[in-house]
């Protein structure tokens, strides 16, 4: 109600009573009902004030777009943007240019992913991410596709492939929601893919880790789901450090004529 109509209201109430009050107590009610109705029209307007706020901050709540992948619903979209900005660090700080294993660490870590080298295969094994020529994709899935299966569609993968259990013992929770693996790449030469993490999870690649085929295959790149350039490396103990040189060969033949290729293909030219 309008505070001139509360007045209103008022006044005529007053001027049904028996007029049997001083002027002075007159004078002295009328103005405490001016100031209750004062006081009621503050409330009021605080009380829509109130109401009409949100309790989230738009500013703080990503887009739609940022939270879901369409083409891809299974990729936990918000814990692959974080790592990106981890590769951003170790391209940056020289450390993919190190040990190798130190570099593969960084990697893993990046990824979203723990060292654990001595963990049992199927709970949380890590020592063969980035360590052959098949199991290079780091895919971030969301926790509803962490449990998926392969049904036989991905070719020349295990019906089946449970590897949810793993994923929630490696994943590094501070990147966000849902999880990381380092996947298997056969198959993504094809367009569109059809490996383990946009098959079998429906999930992009945050990155894919190719070995440029130079002479000695010592120089990787890691590239993201379209095939750009995000990184590279080249370890500093040299190819006997590094996965047997059938790996490394055999890594780049599966991304040839894709676009995964492309920027190893680059770099090899440029040498």
């Amino acid at each position: 109600m309008h505070l001139s109509r509360l007045a209103a209201a008022s006044l005529i109430a007053s001027a049904s009573l028996p007029q049997v009050s001083s002027f002075a107590l007159s004078r002295s009610n009328f103005i405490s009902q001016i100031s209750l109705l004062s006081f009621a029209a503050q409330r009021s307007n605080a009380s829509n004030t109130e109401c009409n706020a949100s309790s989230t901050d738009k500013n703080d709540t990503p887009p739609l777009s940022q939270m879901y992948d369409a083409q891809y619903p299974g990729t936990a979209v918000q814990r692959l943007k974080a790592v990106h900005e981890r590769v951003k660090v170790i391209a940056a700080d020289g450390t993919l240019n190190g040990r190798w294993e130190e570099a593969r660490r960084r990697i893993l870590w990046a990824g979203g992913l723990r060292d654990l080298p001595d963990a049992a295969p199927g709970a949380g094994y890590t020592g063969h991410s980035f360590n052959d020529w098949n199991h290079v994709d780091l895919t971030t899935m969301n926790d509803e596709t962490a449990d998926n299966q392969n049904d036989g569609s991905v070719k020349g993968i295990a019906v089946g492939n449970r590897l949810g259990n793993g994923i929630r013992v490696a994943s590094i929770p501070e990147l966000g929601s849902g999880g990381s693996w380092s996947t298997c790449a056969m198959g993504c030469n094809q367009d569109p893919p059809n490996d383990v993490a946009h098959i079998q999870f429906r999930s992009r690649i945050a990155f894919k880790l190719v070995w440029v085929p130079n002479e000695q295959y010592d120089t990787f790149v890691l590239v993201d789901d379209d095939g750009k350039l995000l990184a590279k490396g080249k370890p500093s103990d040299g190819p006997d450090a590094l996965p047997h040189l059938r790996e490394r060969m055999m890594n780049f033949k599966i991304m040839e004529g894709s676009k995964y290729a492309s920027a190893a293909e680059q770099i090899a030219k440029e040498a």
